[in-house]
């Protein structure tokens, strides 16, 4: 016969907790979806009904009510008693006009080629090659097609995005030496490189990627060509000299034997006083900022061999490739600098 064993008051808690978790990824669809539309563009203009704003973008307004009220639970949009929607400090990043949008960020976040891949997280767990059996290749083969290799590239579009608050964050933690020539590897459109140059007037920038990618640099938006030039190439073959060398989410992409080939690369290309920053999710001993773990699962589900490493794991690869972990700094956000200086 079965008994009945109630559940405490704490137990009753937890047991909810883990539902409400489990839902969680109708919350992103949702924030997906928000940006997909450009709701927070309509809001620019006034505050409006999901009715209103249901008109104006040929939506259903009682399903987009549904959608903007759980956002508005979690402080993107506010929702007022009677009904209206208006901006919250969070959504004001979704619209396409501001100087730091993140709208193309949350475009790749959530776009195809990480959401299925983590559906499969499983499989992936087992071993199998989740990506490129959905896919039909790896994720860089997918995104580096002629077709796709564009401004409108989601990738490309969404990585500048990112990047637009992450690199005022990363510039403002370190120090640049007077006159130093800066080379970002594989810097794509070079939205790191612009950072640090506007930042630090007396340094000059190589922005170094693949031709197709380089096409799309916004380096003369500084308005001083006199100041960077591009160089293309390929990481695992040969890098330009430079006295700073940036790599921001780069090592996190490869496996350990490839990540360690870019180091060489690198290496082989430094001059004595040459740094080298990494700059990308350092998994820590505690206190991990949200964001970090989620990186690395995006690495885990979409990537071959990537993930977000501890400090030591790093050091030992510096050390392989002939270099020497000169210091971290943890900045206020989920990302770290590196520094590695010749061994």
């Amino acid at each position: 016969m079965l008994t009945q064993n109630n559940l405490s008051k704490n137990e009753r808690e937890e047991a909810v907790y883990l539902l409400e978790q489990s839902m969680g990824f109708v919350w992103q669809a949702s924030l997906r979806a928000a940006a997909e539309l450009g709701v927070a563009d309509r809001l620019t203009e006034g505050d409006k009904t999901a009715e209103q704003l249901g008109q104006e973008l040929n939506v259903d307004g009682v399903f987009l009510q549904r959608v903007m009220r759980i956002l508005a639970s979690r402080r993107v949009f506010h929702e007022s008693p009677d009904g209206l929607f208006s901006l919250t400090p969070a959504a004001r990043f979704l619209c396409s006009d501001h100087q730091h949008s993140l709208r193309s960020a949350v475009l790749m976040l959530t776009d195809k080629t990480f959401w299925l891949p983590a559906l499969e997280i499983t499989d992936i767990l087992s071993g199998k090659q989740v990506f490129n059996h959905l896919f039909g290749m790896s994720f860089y083969e997918y995104w580096g097609q002629d077709n796709l290799a564009t401004g409108e590239n989601v990738f490309h579009a969404g990585m500048s995005s990112m990047s637009s608050v992450e690199n005022e964050v990363l510039v403002d933690c370190y120090d640049f030496p007077q006159g130093a020539t800066v080379v970002d590897i594989a810097g794509g459109f070079g939205n790191l490189l612009l950072t640090v140059l506007r930042k630090n007037p007396s340094l000059k920038g190589i922005l170094f990627d693949q031709q197709k990618v380089l096409a799309g640099n916004r380096l003369h938006l500084l308005g001083d060509d006199t100041r960077w030039e591009t160089v293309a190439g390929s990481f695992f073959e040969a890098t330009p000299s430079a006295d700073i060398y940036l790599l921001k989410y780069i090592l996190m992409d490869w496996s350990d034997a490839q990540a360690s080939q870019i180091l060489q690369t690198c290496r082989r290309s430094m001059k004595a006083g040459s740094r080298l920053l990494i700059l990308e999710p350092v998994i820590k001993e505690e206190n991990n900022e949200p964001g970090r773990y989620e990186i690395d699962l995006l690495l885990l589900t979409s990537f071959d061999g990537g993930r977000a490493r501890p400090e030591q794991e790093l050091a030992d690869m510096l050390t392989h490739a002939g270099l020497k972990l000169n210091r971290v700094i943890h900045t206020p956000s989920y990302l770290s600098i590196v520094e590695a200086v010749l061994a």
